[in-house]
C-alpha cells in the first residue's frame, strides 16, 4: 500500500509540471492556461547544498512561483574543455531537482556569458588562451565553444527530464546576457553573433521558449526581456511576445572599499507593481538571495565576497524584513488580480498630472485596478469610480474589485526585525580560549626554483592565468657607499604604477607599503619612502587581482600588473627598474602545497605559538577549533585583519578586506524611497569596512576539531578574529488603525476587503524560537522605529499587556486593533497606530 500511494504520488507530482510552455501578447501558456508569474533569482554555487531546501521553501512563502538561476559555466569546466565538474555547490541537477520538490516552476539561464558580478563573466579563463579566440562575436573558437557547453547542459536537463516539456520545472531559457550594451563594439560581427546564438539556442529542441534579455535586435525566434530597476515601460520587440522582466534589482551589489547601497521596500514594491499595472506578466528579482562569492568566484575587480545584493533573503539565508514581508503582501494581491490582469485590456484614466488609473475589466464582471502617484514628493487625493483614494507619493494602491485597496506600496505593514552579529569566541573543544595556534611565514619574493626571468613587466593576469590571485615581481639593485641618503638619513621614494588590481612592497624582506586600485580598470599608483642598505637591495612586489573583469566589450582583454617602478632619491637623481631584469614567481608556497587543505596542512613546518605574531605580513594562521554554539548562521567576524584569503575544512570562505569606505561620499542616516532609485541614492557606512563578517555555511562545520586557515598578506591580530551568529535580537511592527492588514484571512478567501475588517499586526519569531518578552507596545501615537520605539503624547496604558496576553511564549502572535483590546475613545483627532517590539529567544 505505501508504495502505491509513493507511485502514484509521484506521478501526479510529474502530471502536475508536463505539459505545453508557450505564449502569446499577454502572458506565458502553461498547460493551456495563461500565468501571471513571480520569479526569484538564488545561484546555486553562491549558496551551498544544506541551504537549498530552505531557501527555496522561505521564496514560496513569500508568494513566489519560480526560482531563477544562471548556468555558470567556468565552475563546470574550470581548466578545460574535456572535464566537467558537477559537485557540491555545483550540482546543478540536484538544486533544479530541490526546486521541483517544492512545486515550483525554474528559469534556466544558461547564458553562458552571465556577467553577474562573477569571475570573468562566467567564462571560463582557459578559453581567452585558446589561440585566436575573441569573446561574443562572431568567432569561431567561441562560437564551437559556447555551443558545446549550451548543448551539454541541455542534454543534461533533458537526460534528468527537467525541461516542462518532459515533465520537469524548467519553462523558460535564456541565451547570452544583455548583449544589447556591447553589440555596437563589435560592428557588424556582433550582430551575427546574435543571430547566431538566439538560432543556437532554439535549435535545441528543448520545447520551452528562449529569451534574451536587453537584446535590442532580438529575432523573432526568442523573446526579448527587460533588465532595470524599472521596467514598466519596456516593450517587447513584437507584438506577439509576452512583457518580461529578468532582472529587477531590489538592491545593488558591493565593492570593496565603496559605501554600503541600499533600496527601500517601498521603492521595490512600486517598481513591480508598476510592471503589472502596465501589461507585465512574468518578474523576477535579481536577486532574492544573493548569497556568497565563495573563495575566489568574485568578479569586477573588487566585488566583495558578500553577495548580499540587499535582498529579500539576506546572504545568510534569514528573511530581510521588512522587504521580505512588504513584498509577500505584495505578491498575494497581486495574485489576486491574475485571471482578470491575463484575460483584459487596460483601459488608462488620468486622475492628475502625475495620477493615473489602469483599469482590468472581463466578460465575466471582474474588475481590477492599479492607482499610481508617480509624484515623487507629494501625496494627492485622487476620485476614481466616485470615490476618494488617499495616494501617498510614489505609490501604487491595488484594488482587486476595483472598489477596495488591498495594498499599497508605500505603506510598510508587515514585520521589521533588527538582526545582529552576536560574538562567540573562537574555543577549543575543552571550552578553553587560549587556542593553540600554528604559523608559518612566506618568504617575500622568490619561494623554491624561479618561475622564468624578463627584461620587463609581463601582464599579471596572462602570466598567473587566474590559477592564483599572486604574481611575484623581484628585482635587485646595487647602492654605492656614498649615496647622500645613506648619510642623511633619508629614505629614497619607490614609485610604482600598476594597471591593477593591488600590490605590496617589500625591500629586503621587509614590507614597505602597499596601494591599491579603485575598483576600476583605471592604473593606480604606489609612492613610499623605502629603507636601502649600502650594497645588493632585493626589491620584491607581490601583485594582486582582486577578481577579473566580468563584463564591457572585449573585457577579456583588459590586463593587470606593474608598468612603471622607479626610486627617486638617487645622487644621479631617478633610478628607472622597469627594464630591469625581473624574476617571477606565480603564487605562494603555501598556496602551491595546499596548506589550507586537511591532506596538505603538514606539508610545511608550523611554528606552534600561544601568542601568534601580530602585524606580521606574508604569515599563514592555523587553529583548531570547536563551530559557534547553537544554529544561527556563522560569519567570521575579520575587522582587525588586514588582506587576504580564509579557509575552514578546507572550503574556501573568500578573499576578506575590512578595506573602509571613503568619508567623503554622501551616505543617508534614513533613505528616502520616492523618486526614480540609482545604487548611489542611498548609502550607509561611509568611513566604515565595507564588508566586516564573511559567510561562513553551518554545513562545513564538523562537532569539533575544525581547522581554520588564514593567509594574512599584510599584517593583523589574529587573536581578535571571531566567529559571530547571526542573529534576530527583535521583531517590531508598526501600523495605523485605518489601514487593515492585507494578509487577513478574508481577503484570501473573498479576493476583496471586508468593511469590517480591522487593522492587525502579526508577529512571528524565527524557527525553534518563541516570543520571550515584549520590550515595547504603545496603541497611540507612538514615534520612532524598531529598536527606538518611544510613546507619544496619546498612549493606551493597557498596551504591553494585552501584546504580551496575546504573544507571550508563541511562534508568532496577531494583535487586532478592536475596541476589546484598546480604549479606542483615546485622542479622537489622530490616526492611532500601534507599535510594538518583542524579542524571539
Amino acid at each position: 500500500m505505501a508504495l502505491g500511494l509513493i507511485f502514484l504520488f509521484s506521478l501526479c507530482f510529474t502530471l502536475c509540471f508536463a505539459g505545453n510552455v508557450s505564449y502569446d501578447s499577454r502572458s506565458l501558456i502553461i498547460n493551456g492556461e495563461r500565468k501571471l508569474l513571480i520569479s526569484a533569482a538564488i545561484h546555486y554555487p553562491r549558496s551551498v547544498p544544506a541551504m537549498w531546501p530552505e531557501l527555496v521553501k522561505t521564496a514560496k512563502e513569500g508568494g513566489v512561483d519560480v526560482i531563477e538561476t544562471y548556468v555558470f559555466w567556468n565552475v563546470h569546466q574550470p581548466t578545460s574543455p574535456s572535464e566537467y565538474h558537477f559537485d557540491g555547490r555545483f550540482d546543478l541537477v540536484k538544486f533544479i531537482n530541490i526546486v521541483q520538490e517544492a512545486g515550483m516552476y525554474l528559469i534556466l539561464r544558461i547564458g553562458p556569458f552571465v556577467a553577474a558580478e562573477w569571475n570573468f563573466g562566467g567564462i571560463p579563463v582557459w578559453l581567452h588562451y585558446v589561440n585566436g579566440t575573441v569573446f561574443r562575436t562572431d568567432n569561431y573558437n567561441f562560437k564551437y565553444y559556447m555551443e558545446e557547453f549550451t548543448t551539454y547542459i541541455v542534454k543534461l536537463m533533458k537526460k534528468e527530464k527537467l525541461f516542462a516539456s518532459q515533465g520537469g520545472p524548467i519553462i523558460l531559457s535564456q541565451v547570452e546576457n544583455e548583449y544589447g550594451y556591447y553589440e555596437g563594439a563589435y560592428g557588424e560581427g556582433g550582430k551575427r553573433y546574435a543571430a547566431w546564438a538566439a538560432q543556437m539556442a532554439v535549435s535545441q529542441n528543448t520545447g520551452v521558449p528562449w529569451i534574451m534579455c536587453q537584446q535590442f535586435d532580438a529575432p523573432p525566434s526568442v523573446i526579448n526581456t527587460c533588465n532595470s530597476f524599472y521596467c514598466d515601460q519596456f516593450k517587447p520587440i513584437f507584438p506577439d511576445k509576452p512583457k518580461i522582466w529578468t532582472e529587477n534589482w531590489p538592491g545593488w551589489f558591493q565593492t570593496f572599499g565603496a559605501p554600503n547601497p541600499h533600496r527601500p521596500a517601498e521603492d521595490v514594491a512600486f517598481s513591480v507593481a508598476r510592471f503589472f499595472q502596465k501589461g507585465g506578466s512574468v518578474q523576477n528579482y535579481y536577486m532574492y538571495h544573493g548569497g556568497t562569492n565563495f573563495g575566489r568566484t568574485a568578479g569586477g575587480p573588487f566585488i566583495t565576497t558578500s553577495y548580499d545584493y540587499e535582498a529579500p533573503i539576506d546572504e545568510y539565508g534569514l528573511p530581510r524584513l521588512p522587504k521580505w514581508g512588504h513584498l509577500k503582501e505584495l505578491h498575494k494581491a497581486i495574485k489576486l488580480c491574475e485571471h482578470v490582469l491575463l484575460n483584459s485590456k487596460p483601459v488608462n484614466l488620468s486622475l492628475g498630472p502625475s495620477q493615473e488609473a489602469d483599469v482590468y475589466a472581463d466578460a465575466s464582471g471582474g474588475c481590477v485596478a492599479f492607482l499610481a502617484n508617480i509624484d515623487d514628493k507629494n501625496d494627492k487625493t485622487v476620485d476614481f469610480q466616485n470615490v476618494s483614494f488617499k495616494l501617498p507619493a510614489w505609490s501604487v494602491s491595488i484594488l482587486p474589485d476595483c472598489k477596495n485597496v488591498v495594498y499599497n506600496t508605500a505603506k510598510v505593514t508587515s514585520q521589521t526585525a533588527l538582526v545582529e552579529m552576536v560574538p562567540d569566541n573562537l574555543q577549543q573543544k575543552d571550552g578553553s580560549k587560549a587556542l593553540k595556534w600554528e604559523v608559518f611565514v612566506e618568504k617575500a619574493g622568490i619561494w623554491g626554483e624561479p618561475d622564468f626571468m624578463k627584461n620587463g613587466f609581463v601582464d599579471h593576469i596572462n602570466t598567473t592565468k587566474d590559477t592564483t590571485d599572486y604574481l611575484w615581481y623581484t628585482t635587485s639593485i646595487v647602492v654605492g657607499e656614498n649615496e647622500e641618503f645613506l648619510k642623511e638619513g633619508r629614505h629614497p621614494v619607490l614609485l610604482i604604477e600598476s594597471m591593477g588590481h593591488a600590490l605590496h612592497a617589500f625591500v629586503n624582506q621587509e614590507l614597505q607599503g602597499s596601494a591599491s586600485g579603485n575598483g576600476s580598470h583605471s592604473p593606480f599608483k604606489f609612492k613610499n619612502p623605502i629603507s636601502l642598505k649600502a650594497g645588493n637591495n632585493e626589491i620584491a612586489l607581490l601583485s594582486m587581482t582582486v577578481g577579473l573583469p566580468n563584463a564591457g566589450s572585449f573585457y577579456e582583454w583588459v590586463g593587470a600588473g606593474l608598468t612603471s617602478v622607479r626610486i627617486e632619491g638617487f645622487n644621479n637623481g631617478t633610478v628607472d627598474l622597469s627594464h630591469f631584469n625581473w624574476i617571477y614567481k606565480i603564487g605562494l608556497q603555501g598556496e602551491k602545497l595546499g596548506i589550507y587543505k586537511p591532506e596538505g596542512v603538514n606539508s610545511v613546518s608550523w611554528v606552534a605559538t600561544s601568542e601568534p605574531p601580530k602585524k606580521q605580513p606574508l604569515t599563514w594562521y592555523k587553529v583548531v577549533l570547536d563551530p559557534p554554539a547553537g544554529n544561527e548562521p556563522v560569519g567570521l567576524d575579520m575587522l582587525h585583519m588586514g588582506k587576504g584569503l580564509a579557509w575552514l575544512n578546507g572550503e574556501e570562505i573568500g578573499r576578506y578586506w575590512p578595506r573602509k569606505s571613503s568619508v567623503h561620499e554622501k551616505c543617508v542616516t534614513e533613505c528616502d524611497y520616492r523618486g526614480k532609485f540609482m545604487p548611489d541614492k542611498c548609502f550607509t557606512g561611509c568611513g566604515q569596512p565595507t564588508q566586516r563578517w564573511y559567510h561562513v555555511p553551518r554545513s562545513w562545520f564538523k562537532p569539533s576539531g575544525n581547522l581554520l586557515v588564514i593567509f594574512e598578506e599584510k599584517g593583523g591580530d589574529p587573536e581578535k578574529i571571531t566567529f559571530s551568529r547571526r542573529k534576530m535580537s527583535s521583531i517590531c511592527a508598526l501600523i495605523a488603525e485605518d489601514y487593515p492588514s492585507a494578509d487577513r484571512k478574508s481577503l484570501q478567501e473573498a479576493g476583496s476587503k471586508n468593511s469590517n475588517s480591522k487593522a492587525s499586526v502579526h508577529l512571528g519569531c524565527p524557527q525553534n524560537a518563541v516570543i520571550s518578552a515584549v520590550k515595547f507596545a504603545s496603541f497611540g501615537t507612538p514615534t520612532g522605529k524598531c529598536g527606538s520605539y518611544s510613546e507619544g503624547e496619546c498612549h493606551d496604558p493597557n498596551s504591553i499587556s494585552v501584546v504580551e496576553k496575546a504573544c507571550l511564549n508563541k511562534t508568532e502572535c496577531t494583535i487586532e486593533l478592536t475596541e476589546e483590546n484598546f480604549n479606542k475613545g483615546l485622542c479622537p483627532d489622530f490616526t492611532r497606530r500601534l507599535a510594538v517590539e518583542a524579542v524571539c529567544s
